[in-house]
């Protein structure tokens, strides 16, 4: 029996085959019979020939450990850490990658390419595939590609299909944020109301002048990650909009913004509030008061029931195959997250503001290799809100108008997290490309970047996919600091990013970009900044947004 807390799939009829295949000892994948590819996770449809005569193939178990990290800070009442999370390329068809243990082994063993043999291991119904290195083989094969090279994106994005941008039909006019706090023990719906309140008067609006609601993730996603969405701020305050959005499928969690873009370029909405909260910190103390219980069940996760519970896990997975090509090291990231703290010192919103050194990231306690507690962002309690109006209307209000210049959102990889990006985290090169095709702009013209930390490495992959450096190149980029700190130049995450500042999903990065544009960013503002580039999330679908001043 499955020890309480510890999470196991979902059987449905479409999965039974991969999940039981341990009870005769064959793993077993599903394989489209028209072109032979083999299918992960399962689908009515092949990705590669769109065929759908879909069947299921015995698989010979052999594996190549295509990656691998060493959990050591998430235990499950099932599986206590430390744990070995992996991805392993089948050997039948290397494009098939799954999440998976690798057991029996002493982790500082092992090494990627090396030959790992499927070992199930059964509870209740389920069989789960667990991989262990195969004894006595030195064999090594090579990892598996990308689909698409990274320095290849640019070559599968769309072209403009009108002249006419919607960009130019739009400004940011108003900012806000709440009070940002760990355990601040206050109802989210409060910070939302606050940052909302402090983005229209900044704006120099009235709540009566809002005609459309923005959102993620919106009421759908449970726990610390929102207020209740567009419905919870619409009973609060009243309002009536003419348009709303919320939900997870977006341009990442400030991807509100640019749906809001959209709605008012085509004349939906004139002025509308784009809101973002988060509360993780009071929801983990009540969790911890057992005032809170988490949600239980199964699972239709294909990471969970290895326990890969974060995105931590994926994203070393992604770091580790960075190093292991390019030459990264620990250092490098060490680097984003001493910028981030240096220029959180001279923001008194940032939560984490000591100094810190190159020792005191490196002796930190291990999260998830090689990612250390300083590689991680801060969780806290907070709210950020962004007002998108329409040009016209932009330059009558209180704040000089912020314009966009271009949007990236093109998905070009696969979207599922273990199947995607090998090397830099999937969902940032196709949506980079996308934003430079929308512009003619240029890295060189970027004097400010707010690029996604919730992670340094988030950080390292937007900086090497929107061409800051070349593929590869961040290592010599970001050794000392130099280029990154805010006299170098590419200033980068001015206000302390989610590394020091604060978890505010993005919006934050908004927030700080449009504050830099102003020239209100006081001992950390940038001396003349005039465009900017802010990036939201990643290994979801992610955005970007290149802004500029109005002159």
């Amino acid at each position: 029996m499955s020890s309480p807390g510890r999470p196991l799939p979902a059987v449905t009829p479409e999965n039974e085959f991969f999940w039981t295949a341990g009870a005769d000892g064959v793993l077993r994948v599903q394989k489209c019979l028209d072109c032979a590819a083999l299918i992960h996770p399962p689908q009515p449809v092949c990705r590669y020939c769109r065929g759908t005569n879909m069947g299921v193939r015995d698989v010979s178990g052999r594996a190549t450990l295509a990656g691998f990290t060493v959990n050591h800070r998430f235990s499950l009442p099932g599986l206590p850490a430390p744990y070995v999370v992996a991805q392993v390329a089948i050997n039948e068809d290397p494009r098939v990658r799954l999440t998976t243990n690798i057991i029996d082994c002493d982790p500082d063993h092992l090494e990627l390419g090396q030959q790992v043999q499927v070992a199930f291991e059964n509870i209740e119904d389920v069989w789960l595939p667990l991989f262990r290195p195969v004894p006595d083989s030195a064999e090594t094969k090579p990892l598996p590609e990308d689909e698409i090279a990274p320095e290849d994106y640019a070559q599968h994005v769309r072209p403009m299909v009108t002249t006419d941008k919607f960009e130019d039909k739009v400004a940011l006019t108003g900012i806000g944020m709440s009070t940002l706090g760990r355990r601040q023990m206050v109802d989210p719906l409060s910070l939302t109301v606050a940052a909302c309140e402090a983005a229209i008067a900044d704006a120099g609006l009235s709540i009566e002048d809002i005609d459309g609601l923005s959102t993620y993730p919106g009421a759908g996603l449970p726990g610390p990650f929102g207020e209740g969405g567009v419905t919870a701020l619409e009973a609060a305050l009243g309002l009536h909009p003419t348009w709303h959005n919320g939900g997870l499928e977006t341009f990442g969690p400030s991807g509100s913004v640019i749906a809001a873009m959209l709605a008012v370029a085509t004349g939906l909405a004139r002025h509308v509030l784009c809101f973002r909260t988060l509360w993780e910190a009071t929801y983990n103390e009540l969790m911890k008061q057992g005032k809170i219980r988490p949600p239980g069940g199964r699972t239709t996760s294909w990471q969970m029931p290895f326990g890969a519970t974060s995105a931590a896990h994926t994203l070393a997975q992604n770091a580790q195959r960075h190093f292991h090509r390019y030459g990264t090291t620990r250092e490098t990231l060490g680097w984003i997250a001493l910028n981030q703290r240096a220029n959180a010192a001279l923001n008194p919103t940032a939560i984490y503001r000591d100094p810190m050194s190159m020792d005191d990231y490196l002796s930190a306690r291990m999260i998830t290799t090689p990612f250390g507690l300083y590689d991680c962002d801060v969780p806290c309690d907070g709210a950020v809100a962004v007002i998108v109006s329409a040009v016209d209307a932009a330059r009558d209000l209180a704040k000089p108008p912020i314009r966009v210049e271009a949007v990236g959102t093109q998905i070009i990889e696969r979207i599922d997290w273990d199947q995607s990006t090998l090397t830099h985290e999937p969902q940032v090169l196709g949506q980079s490309a996308h934003l430079w095709s929308r512009t003619s702009l240029r890295p060189g013209d970027v004097d400010v970047a707010e690029l996604y930390d919730g992670f340094t490495f988030n950080c390292l992959s937007w900086i090497e996919a929107l061409g800051f450096c070349g593929i590869g190149e961040a290592k010599s980029f970001l050794d000392g600091g130099t280029n990154i700190a805010r006299d170098g130049v590419l200033p980068l995450n001015t206000h302390g990013g989610q590394l020091s500042h604060g978890r505010t999903h993005g919006m934050g990065l908004i927030h700080e970009a449009v504050t830099q544009l102003r020239g209100e960013a006081g001992e950390r503002q940038v001396a003349g900044a005039r465009v900017a580039v802010a990036s939201s999330g990643g290994l979801t679908p992610s955005g970007v947004v290149l802004l500029r001043t109005d002159s």
